[in-house]
Formats: C-alpha cells, structure tokens, sequence
C-alpha cells in the first residue's frame, strides 16, 4: 500500500540502517575524518588544489531524524513513524530491566535514561500536540534508581510503570485512517530490522551495547506481535507468517540480555528474515 512504501521513505532505513549508520547506545562516536593531505607543486606551478573529501548525509539530515533514527517532523501526522519512536524507547527500557537482573547495572541506568536524549526530547512537540502528558522523569528515575541499587521487583514495577506511560501515549497516536493491525506491522518490521543490524554491528566488535540495543528491539517486536499478531495475521497473513520466522531466529540470536561469547547466529538467515517482513510489508 502506498502509506507504507512513503512510511519506510521517511524513516530512512534503506540509507540510515543498511549503511550502517544508526549507531548502537554507548557506542565510541565515529572519528572525524582527516584532512586531504597537501600535494606540493613542482616549482615554478601553483599547487594543484586538494580534493574534498565527499560528504555523507548525517542520519539527523534525512527526513528530520533524531538519533534514534525516527523522522521526528513526520510522526505529528503518521502513525507508524510515531509508534516507532514510542517503540524505539520501548525497547531501551526493556533492554534495561533484563540487563540489570543480570547484574549489569550501568548498562541498566544507561538504557533507562537513553530515549530521553534518543527519542523523547526530540518528540516532545509531538507528544504536546497530541495531548500527551510529559513522562520523561519516569525513564531519568528509573536510571537513577538502578545507581540506588533497587530491587529487582522495584525496577520491574517502574518498567512497567513507563511501559504503561507509552502505551497511553500511543494511544493518542495521530489518525491518517491506517488500521491497528497496519500500525503494529509497522513497528515489528522497523524492530526487527533494526535488531538484526545490532546483531551485525554487535558481532563486528566486542562492545557490549549493540548487543543489548538489539536485544531490546528484539524483544520489543515480540511483544508488539504477540498483542497484535491476530489482527496481523486477519489483514496480512503473509507479513505476519514472515514475521513469526523472523522472530524466531531473532530469539536463538538474542538468548539473553547478556552478551553470549560467541555471536555466531547465521547473519545472512537473519537479513533475509528481516528482507521478507519488509517485502511483505511494501505489497
């Protein structure tokens, strides 16, 4: 349908995510490149002048992205671009509680507090617009409550705490008439396209953040199916039989919250997975 082949257009994922260019939380930030070296002229000559090196389009530049990858200026009017931002911060926070049950507590504080500067703040004329009310404090307090050394249960329950805050806030999703089940087809092919380029960038260094960013998007994309698989399934059998193998696989890769030793999960099963979900998604 013509709503979702603009909807992927908008967010970028052929150039941002293909390429790379959605950098993991945590991750060290790209260094500049070095200048163009001096060519020195025979004598007598003007030095010839040095080459430019060519420019790439920053992610913030495509569709008025913020970090997360999300065309911010678009989510006032769609959907889906709108409940994938909400998703993006879903998935940090789920990331966040299992990482802390496994002991890794600034991994925890740090994904709890990610969405805000990654997502929120960027979305907050969009999240007044539609009459939602400002819950940042809850992701900032459950950072600093992991610093505190909380329960487990008290990190749990403010989980939930903020799962529920963007639920509401989902619902006031502006209405351009795509149906629930279209929505939710949205949000699972953008997280599982994106836990499967963590996994890729996870497995090309030893840094623990990508791993858990794509954790997170994965586990995200679970729980979006499992609330909305029936209604997928009634509208797009195909999409959503794509995206129960997809998932599937994404769950042998992502075991637990916790890095594995070896990332040795097959990369070119899980891009064609991902490839399938989308294609189903475009028809």
């Amino acid at each position: 349908m013509e709503f979702r082949i603009r909807t992927w257009t908008q967010l970028g994922l052929g150039a941002a995510l293909a390429a790379g260019s959605l950098a993991a939380c945590g991750q060290p930030a790209p260094q500049e490149p070095s200048a163009a070296p001096e060519v020195s002229a025979p004598a007598g000559e003007a030095p010839a002048p040095a080459e430019a090196p060519a420019e790439e389009p920053a992610l913030g530049a495509m569709g008025g992205e913020g970090e997360g990858g999300v065309a911010i200026e678009v989510a006032a009017s769609d959907p889906v671009v709108y409940n994938v931002a909400l998703a993006v911060a879903e998935a940090h926070v789920r990331a966040a509680r299992d990482a802390y049950a496994a002991g890794e507590k600034d991994a925890a504080a740090e994904m709890f507090a990610h969405p805000v500067s990654e997502v929120l703040f960027d979305m907050e004329p969009v999240l007044q617009g539609q009459g939602v009310e400002d819950f940042t404090g809850l992701f900032t307090g459950a950072s600093a409550a992991v610093y505190a050394g909380e329960s487990q249960d008290d990190i749990s329950a403010r989980t939930e705490d903020i799962l529920s805050a963007l639920q509401a806030a989902s619902l006031k999703a502006p209405d351009n008439g795509t149906s629930e089940a279209e929505i939710a087809l949205g949000v699972c092919a953008d997280m599982i396209d994106r836990a499967v380029k963590m996994y890729r960038n996870a497995s090309e260094s030893e840094f623990y953040e990508p791993y858990l960013d794509g954790y997170g998007f994965y586990r995200t994309a679970e729980a979006t199916f499992a609330q909305s698989g029936t209604a997928i399934e009634a509208e797009h059998g195909e999409a959503a039989g794509a995206i129960g193998e997809a998932l599937a696989l994404l769950a042998a890769a992502y075991p637990t919250a916790t890095r594995p030793d070896a990332l040795d999960a097959d990369q070119s099963a899980l891009t064609v997975a991902a490839s399938n979900v989308m294609l189903d998604l475009a028809d």
